[in-house]
């Protein structure tokens, strides 16, 4: 069994948040404040070069819990956060911005590195659902769902793919070189998000990815602009998506 241990809970209008480790892996748990006994889990996964409280977390916490009574839990990813860099991750980082600065295309470089954190980071978060399903006011009868973009599709897409306890999951902006694979095993609900005018990933490995899914029930959100200019108003119908999913809505 892993370990888990809280080591801060706090309360703030209307949301709780507890920080906790699990395998000594540090990572966020946001509740409602009360009446959040058995509610549905949603997990997210951080983008690159962010952390587990990043603002685009709290933002989309904030959306399930007080929209419609959810727990939500990320970790920090493997040389993210409160979490170490290894010589490997400085080596890989430091390619990044060199590839950059050079005007050269940073996709490989990102696809490897995200394998690479990937192959870490998924029995993390078999661990983590193991430990929160322990907690009496999540339990093992209630749905979990799964939402990251970014780096966060490149971990969720392995871990969804190999986790028969997710019920619906929410993806975006990444290349398919080393997720097709695994986007073929998946069959639950899938809403997956591009930029048109992507810099980074183009359209055709956009919608490779998006094809891959073996999913009966997948939408594709497709909206103008950059990769950094994913409008925030996807976040909002990623939270609808869950609550049609996960059956449980306070809207």
């Amino acid at each position: 069994m892993n370990t888990f241990l809280f080591t801060a809970d706090s309360v703030s209008n209307g949301l709780r948040e507890r920080d906790f480790t699990v395998d000594g892996v540090p990572g966020v748990l946001w509740s409602p404040a009360t009446g959040a006994d058995r509610a549905p889990l949603v997990l997210m996964g951080h983008g690159g070069g962010n952390h587990k409280k990043h603002p685009a977390m709290s933002g989309r916490a904030r959306l399930l819990v007080h929209g419609h009574g959810f727990h939500v839990a990320v970790l920090d990813a493997p040389g993210h956060g409160d979490r170490p860099r290894t010589a490997h991750d400085e080596a890989e980082v430091a390619e990044m911005f060199r590839a950059r600065a050079a005007g050269e295309p940073e996709g490989p470089i990102v696809v490897r590195y995200n394998d690479h954190l990937a192959k870490r980071a998924v029995p993390e978060y078999h661990a983590l659902l193991d430990a929160l399903q322990r907690l009496p006011e999540i339990g093992t009868d209630g749905p979990v769902g799964y939402w990251g973009i970014n780096m966060g599709t490149a971990i969720g897409v392995p871990f969804v793919a190999g986790e028969p306890r997710i019920t619906a999951a929410v993806f975006g902006q990444h290349w398919p070189d080393a997720l097709a694979e695994h986007a073929r095993r998946i069959t639950v609900p899938v809403e997956f998000g591009l930029q048109w005018d992507d810099e980074h990933i183009s359209r055709e490995d956009g919608l490779a990815l998006f094809d891959a899914f073996a999913s009966t029930e997948k939408s594709l959100h497709v909206n103008a602009g950059k990769h950094k200019e994913f409008p925030r108003f996807e976040a909002d119908s990623a939270a609808r998506f869950f609550a049609r999913h996960l059956g449980r809505s306070n809207g």
